[in-house]
């Protein structure tokens, strides 16, 4: 079928897609359009991988705790729980008002009732092999077997863990955690995937892939506000234009309600260098920046066992300080990125973080003075008698690895940029076999245990993510410590402890705390920012 035709084809379906939903007259139907411009791989929760992935899954399915603003884990399907002194067991009691989205596989095609056993079930896919899910780290290393999920009775769900763990209700916020129904699951088997049922705000429609998803109001949603049975919301559709310019310009011309991050081709458009919107869209959207938990950084292997380090410049802990102190970190942000972002002179874990305090955790500022006296107390004055170092990155940071490179350079420090696509740079640092790279770390949850995990010597490659290979027992004995602290003040100081290690070691030269930056058009209210950069559409007004 020639590609115009195509076009005029899938327009129509989509005309008549919303004509049998919405009456041709009702202009009182509001819908909130925006784009993704990477593929959505699927609507199964227990594949909550990438961002479109959870973006639409929170609007279709929920949990038994969700985060609110301030990312403390409140009450979803669980209207209460209780902990046990010792942490290993967690007992919640579930809501009865809570029913999921209807289909024809239900008796009379009307959703049912949400029981205890729904989220043993639930539980249970993700630490199945033939699964295959990759949220199966939620659970694998915190509960013995399937006997660990128990519904007492309808109401009440017991989880048992092997040991400890402070931040497991924050884990349960993730969207791998939601309730899925066996029936619907089990008839579809991997096509769940797109025939998505759930609990949420929003039911499944449509799904066309790379061209168009339309989710409805769930008319029968449990959760309410001010007495009003949200969402408020009608219909949520979304288009999939990979170009982001092409989407931006859709955005400008009010196709689209809502726009996310600032891309490189149209940043200086938008962004003033201070981080400003510019005068030529001043009043025309909104735009809204806030703290998103991930940590730009360089990466330096410390593990002198492997052969790639044993006569690597990088060995030197004064060395891998002085490159710390080198990098102006704030003109970077200012001149690369138009002010998104915070300078990473605190530690590993980012700003916005629970517990984050840059008066505990002192890291690096810029200080090309003490740079220089480090690398000369290391045997290097002015980087003399230091072989060429080569710094590895993906295609999208070459600009910002670049300004690091011109810094260290004017240090005496010589580096050679290796481009490596994104997959086969991580491939080479889970296996170590890259000595100087540029990672980041995207926050699952709103714990720093999952930044200070990168550390924990188990966690080395290959059984975990600790691509520096940094060891020291004083950090495993914290960090071990601190799933026995249940006074999360006290855990906090324990956390900032580990940073304070982790930063005067210099295996991680932090770059930037992350901002996200969102843009609606004037007549959206009700859209939350939050730290996770989480969108939830149930409280989103379209005037």
């Amino acid at each position: 079928m020639p590609r115009i035709i195509k076009n005029i084809f899938c327009t129509l379906c989509i005309i008549a897609l919303y004509s049998c939903h919405f009456k041709a007259d009702d202009k009182e139907k509001k819908v909130f359009n925006l784009n993704f411009d990477q593929s959505l791989t699927s609507l199964d929760p227990a594949f909550a991988r990438n961002q479109p992935a959870i973006w639409m899954m929170n609007q279709l399915f929920n949990g038994l705790v969700q985060a609110d603003s301030q990312l403390n884990p409140v009450p979803a399907i669980a209207r209460s729980w209780e902990i046990t002194t010792d942490g290993l067991c967690y007992t919640f009691h579930l809501r009865d008002d809570v029913f999921f989205h209807d289909d024809p596989l239900f008796s009379k095609g009307k959703g049912r009732k949400v029981v205890a056993a729904d989220f043993v079930y639930s539980f249970n896919r993700l630490i199945d092999p033939k699964v295959a899910s990759s949220g199966g780290w939620i659970f694998s290393d915190k509960v013995k077997d399937s006997h660990s999920f128990k519904a007492v009775n309808d109401s009440t769900l017991v989880i048992s863990l092997t040991k400890p763990f402070p931040a497991f209700i924050n884990l349960l916020t993730t969207q791998y955690c939601v309730v899925v129904p066996h029936e619907v699951v089990d008839h579809y088997g991997k096509d769940f995937r797109s025939h998505p049922i759930g609990t949420g705000p929003f039911r499944f429609k449509y799904w066309k892939e790379e061209e168009i998803l339309v989710l409805l109001k769930n008319e029968n949603y449990w959760e309410k506000e001010n007495g009003h049975r949200l969402p408020y919301l009608d219909a949520v559709k979304v288009s999939f234009i990979s170009d982001k310019q092409s989407a931006f310009m859709s955005f400008i011309k009010k196709d689209l309600d809502f726009f996310y991050s600032v891309d490189g081709s149209y940043r200086d458009d938008i962004l003033t260098k201070s981080g400003h919107m510019t005068s030529k869209y001043k009043g025309k959207f909104q735009l809204i920046k806030g703290p998103y938990l991930c940590t730009e950084y360089v990466g330096i292997l410390v593990d002198t066992s492997k052969s790639i380090v044993k006569n690597s410049p990088l060995r030197f802990k004064k060395v891998r300080q002085a490159i710390n102190y080198a990098i102006d970190k704030a003109k970077l942000i200012k001149y690369l990125r138009n002010s998104t972002g915070t300078p990473a002179t605190s530690g590993f874990v980012p700003k916005g973080m629970p517990g984050f305090d840059s008066t505990k955790v002192i890291g690096y500022h810029y200080d090309p003075v003490k740079a220089a006296k480090l690398l000369a107390e290391a045997g290097f004055p002015h980087g003399k008698g230091m072989s060429e170092l080569t710094l590895s990155t993906s295609t999208t940071y070459k600009d910002l690895i670049e300004f690091i490179q011109g810094e260290l350079n004017s240090l005496g420090i010589r580096v050679k940029v290796d481009v490596t696509p994104s997959s086969s740079l991580r491939e080479l640092m889970s296996k170590n076999e890259v000595n100087f790279f540029r990672g980041s770390w995207i926050a699952d949850y709103a714990d720093a245990e999952n930044y200070l995990s990168v550390f924990y010597s188990k966690n080395r490659v290959p059984y975990g993510p600790n691509y520096t290979g940094y060891f020291n027992k004083e950090f495993d004995r914290l960090f071990e410590q601190s799933y026995y602290e249940n006074d999360s003040k006290k855990r906090f100081i324990l956390y900032q402890k580990m940073d304070n290690m982790v930063i005067e070691n210099a295996s991680i030269v932090p770059i930037l705390y992350d901002q996200s930056v969102t843009m609606l058009q004037n007549n959206i209210t009700g859209y939350p920012i939050n730290p996770l950069s989480l969108m939830i559409l149930k409280r989103v007004k379209k005037i």
